[in-house]
């Protein structure tokens, strides 16, 4: 009996029953019960692509503390100096880290009898009161320290030349390599409100249990900020035999890459211990979609190594089973048997970037840092032959909600369809949020990530509109009003072979 079947959803009741457990999609913002109340600690997102004008290098932003509300002042969203923030590379595909960058910062408060941020003037003409520095270690040895972090984008008067106080926060730690950390414009793009609502995406509106009129996709992470922790090494840094990496078929061309934060553990004696991981974040989506809510915390405080202990949420995904039940017009994607998702996103795409075999998978952001950057990228990675992109690595512009809400839906693009037999039902690979790009352009170099907005600027930018480029496809919203007292039908495939 399928599912649709015995679920027999009848009208909103029955629907609000089935999709209380519909998962937000806001990559890994406020993911787990846990890091949700700690978020000066919470990875955000994690990307890691070959730079585009240095491709000889590869760049990583790890992001931190989401949903910053640019006027959030007086204290505005510095790093927390209690909080070890990392990123760890698995180079020889084991599940266990290689080389460890680490990222510390101290906040310096010159004058504490006033409780302004900026002092008396503008920034960087008058000094900040309030001031934050950091030091870098690789693999435990100091390689930069009393790194300056600038100051958050207050407003005109504070700020009036905030290009060049983001300029100056860039540093070189020795040739090739860059590092900064500081507030940016959050470089994830989604429709978060529609999400939540019952599993809602604009475009496909009037194919939903509960039909809306189609619309735009919305992006609510417009206007928010974010910290970002970026640096830029030579590919060398990071390749198993410490050599630079000669092509996409180099043995040593494809790693892997997690961020996360840690916190100090203190004893009942009131002593400094050792640090406790508490966030952690490879893949976009893994914690908020494939982990249920009962092992999210655990996760978050676990390593790559032990994943296979969550084998069955990537073979039998939750998130399959929510499609087909709110979208009951789509073809119904594999709620079992799904290898492909084990494989893709616990080991790599095979010939691509594959690090691991058999039958574990870890997870973690797989960059073959042989393949060159792609002139023109396409924002569905991979799924279009765009083979720079996400799940090769995760470029700033990978839309990664609409990538991964069509792989769970088996609508993978006849791309990987035909290179690797992966399902590509229709039109469940025209599906996504609407919300296509990022609402600020990004830069051309490093950081690459977006200046971040003006408190000064208040709410106007928020809830911007996305460009409408996924259309319902004809045929999608024949499901009616009425459609949802309606029993639901149509048999469960299984496996990933194609269509």
């Amino acid at each position: 009996m399928s599912l649709k079947r015995s679920i027999a959803i009848t009208g909103a009741v029955g629907l609000i029953a089935i999709s209380s457990s519909v998962p937000a999609l806001a990559s890994s913002h406020r993911e787990a019960p846990l890091i949700s109340r700690d978020p000066s600690a919470d990875n955000t997102d994690l990307y890691a692509f070959v730079s585009p004008d240095k491709p000889s290098t590869v760049t990583v932003v790890a992001d931190y503390d989401g949903f910053q509300e640019p006027a959030g002042g007086p204290n505005f969203y510095p790093f927390d100096p209690t909080v070890l923030y990392w990123v760890k590379v698995d180079n020889n595909g084991d599940g266990v880290a290689d080389v460890t960058y680490t990222f510390q910062f101290t906040t310096h408060v010159a004058n504490p009898d006033s409780f302004l941020y900026s002092g008396y003037g503008p920034i960087p003409a008058v000094a900040a009161n309030v001031t934050q520095t950091y030091t870098v270690q690789r693999n435990g040895v100091t390689v930069a320290s009393d790194l300056s972090v600038p100051a958050p984008n207050i407003g005109p008067r504070t700020t009036p030349s905030y290009h060049d106080i983001a300029s100056d926060g860039i540093h070189s730690f020795g040739t090739d390599r860059m590092v900064f950390a500081g507030q940016r414009d959050d470089p994830f793009f989604a429709d978060i409100g529609a999400i939540f609502d019952l599993g809602g995406l604009r475009p496909f509106n009037g194919a939903h249990l509960l039909p809306l009129a189609t619309a735009k996709g919305q992006d609510d992470l417009a206007g928010f900020n974010v910290n970002s922790i970026a640096f830029q090494v030579p590919n060398s840094d990071l390749t198993v035999d410490g050599q630079p990496v000669s092509g996409p078929g180099a043995s040593n061309a494809s790693v892997g890459f997690w961020a996360g934060a840690s916190r100090m553990v203190v004893t009942t004696a009131g002593t400094a211990g050792t640090w406790q991981q508490v966030s952690r974040l490879g893949n976009p989506l893994i914690n908020e979609v494939i982990i249920p809510v009962g092992e999210k915390d655990q996760w978050n405080a676990s390593d790559p190594s032990g994943d296979a202990t969550y084998m069955a949420r990537y073979q039998n995904p939750e998130l399959a089973a929510i499609i087909n039940t709110i979208y009951p017009s789509l073809p119904d994607a594999d709620t079992t048997g799904r290898g492909d998702l084990a494989l893709i996103l616990g080991q790599g795409v095979p010939t691509l970037n594959q690090t691991n075999t058999g039958s574990t998978l870890y997870d973690e952001l797989r960059l073959n840092m042989g393949v060159p950057p792609t002139a023109h990228p396409s924002r569905l990675g991979a799924l279009a032959g765009d083979l720079a992109g996400f799940p090769n690595g995760r470029r700033l512009t990978d839309d990664v909600v609409d990538i991964e809400l069509r792989a769970v839906a088996d609508g993978y693009g006849s791309f990987l369809h035909n290179a690797f037999g992966l399902k590509n039902l229709s039109p469940n690979n025209q599906i996504g949020d609407g919300c296509n790009t990022n609402d600020r352009a990004f830069l051309s170099s490093f950081p690459y990530v977006a200046t971040p907005w003006k408190g000064y600027e208040g709410g106007d930018y928020r809830h911007s509109p996305c460009s409408l480029n996924n259309q319902a496809p004809a045929g999608a919203a024949a499901h009616a009003a009425g459609s949802s007292a309606a029993a639901l039908a149509g048999p469960r495939r299984v496996g990933i072979s194609p269509n």
